[in-house]
């Protein structure tokens, strides 16, 4: 099987228009919105295409809300191919450097997602593992020692798999029991040059109950489905190849939701000892325990007083858990997500003429007729309605709830009041429950 993809349909490059053609077919293969002078849709003279991002953001946002209990403190580790196959250009400009900017997003969005979590990164090159950043909980460092591999480092030699998953064992081994052990590997080669059996690697993380997942650049490798099929339970789940650029990012970002936890011994229930450290700001320099470098500012840990230059970390004198209470509310809506919006039907579209949050104007009934997609099918009213406080909003503050702020701004604004354990509770005004009226989100001035 080939790990090189082609442009379908496509004929040998000719002078000059040839190119153009090549490129404009290569655009059709790595987007989504494709040959949208098709499907063009024109609201209030302007050309639009929003049928076909409302599909698409819309796509993104129904996933499984149901809660479930799940690993908020995460130990991963991050391998990257920096071998000579990232040089193709499959993935413009090349995959090394789509995989590094990529990268960068996945450790912001990971330690928003996930900020009591903990990352590592490792690089294959030249038939070695080499780390990149050790394990810390501080964004900045990775992100620099990534910015670091753009400016400097080159793809050179073959990835060795079996060097990779030792080096982040070692990593991962001694984290503590009460957090994930992960490991997500960026495959762009077909190959591995291991100096061991990596079969026996592979055991060797089963036991120490570590689960991996691979996101691939080209084919599937049969030691990578293995890998990932053996530590987590036989389900091939978490192996993926990469089909274009937008594919590539939403897989990755997937990675950043905490896993579900279905084991009986990771699902008892535990106290976790945590210190919330005060910030402090000293008159003079003074060493921080866990980097040795001088700084005024810093946290003083709760139990022993030592001096860590940030959070969320663990201290290094009494291994005392080092957090904010923000990190723990930011962490709270993985266990109990905002549930779906639904469509509103025209039937119901009467109810609002613009959105609740951003006022923005909503079709009106007159326009059911135009607003048809390319088969003739009903496009939609662009609504979508809480199932709680029954207010009506638009797709881009529906993507805005969900992904960013996790909370909806009707409930939030009086029309209900979060419970106990997720559940909703509906206000009543004047004995009737609040409806949709149209009115906008009444904002404090």
């Amino acid at each position: 099987m080939s790990g090189r993809r082609r442009n379908d349909g496509g004929e040998p490059d000719n002078e000059g228009g040839g190119r153009e053609e090549d490129a404009g077919e290569r655009n059709e293969q790595n987007f989504d919105l494709t040959r949208t002078w098709d499907e063009l849709e024109e609201i209030d003279g302007n050309i639009a295409v929003t049928s076909i991002s409302e599909a698409d953001k819309r796509r993104r946002l129904l996933k499984d809300t149901t809660p479930l209990q799940r690993g908020i403190i995460r130990h991963l580790v991050l391998v990257l191919d920096m071998s000579v196959c990232m040089f193709e250009k499959d993935l413009r400009p090349t995959r090394y450097l789509v995989m590094l900017h990529y990268t960068v997003a996945f450790i912001r969005e990971y330690f928003e997602q996930n900020p009591i979590s903990q990352l590592g990164m490792i690089g294959m090159r030249n038939g070695m593992a080499q780390p990149i950043s050790d394990m810390s909980g501080n964004p900045t460092e990775h992100i620099k020692a990534v910015r670091g591999l753009i400016e400097k480092g080159e793809p050179n030699g073959q990835p060795s798999l079996e060097n990779a998953l030792e080096m982040a064992r070692a990593a991962l081994f001694h984290t503590p029991s009460h957090g994930t052990r992960e490991i997500l590997l960026i495959m762009g080669a077909l190959n591995s040059v291991d100096p061991g059996d990596v079969h026996r690697t592979i055991d060797s993380l089963v036991a120490d109950k570590i689960h991996a997942s691979v996101i691939g650049l080209a084919a599937q490798v049969a030691i990578c489905r293995e890998l990932v099929s053996k530590t987590n339970n036989g389900d091939t789940s978490g192996y993926n190849i990469v089909l274009h650029e937008l594919h590539f990012r939403e897989l990755m970002m997937a990675v950043t939701t905490p896993p579900a936890t279905f084991e009986q011994a990771e699902a008892a229930s535990s106290l976790l000892l945590m210190g919330f450290p005060s910030r402090t700001l000293d008159p003079h320099p003074s060493f921080c325990a866990c980097h040795s470098r001088p700084s005024r500012e810093g946290y003083l840990c709760s139990r022993c007083g030592t001096k860590v230059c940030g959070l969320p970390s663990e201290c290094p004198a009494c291994s005392l858990t080092l957090i904010l209470s923000t990190h723990l509310a930011r962490s709270y809506h993985h266990l109990f997500p905002l549930v779906n919006w639904v469509d509103v039907p025209w039937s119901e579209a009467y109810r609002s003429t613009q959105c609740f949050a951003c006022q923005r104007p909503f079709p009106t009934i007159s326009d059911q007729v135009d607003r048809v997609d390319k088969d003739g099918k009903d496009a939609g009213t662009s609504r979508y309605e809480c199932t709680f406080c029954h207010k009506h909003f638009c797709i881009e503050c529906d993507l805005f709830s969900h992904e960013v702020v996790h909370n909806c701004p009707g409930c939030q604004s009086g029309g209900a009041v979060a419970g106990l354990m997720g559940e909703i509770e509906m206000e009543k005004q004047d004995g009737q429950a609040n409806g949709v009226d149209g009115d906008a989100m009444q904002v404090d001035g």
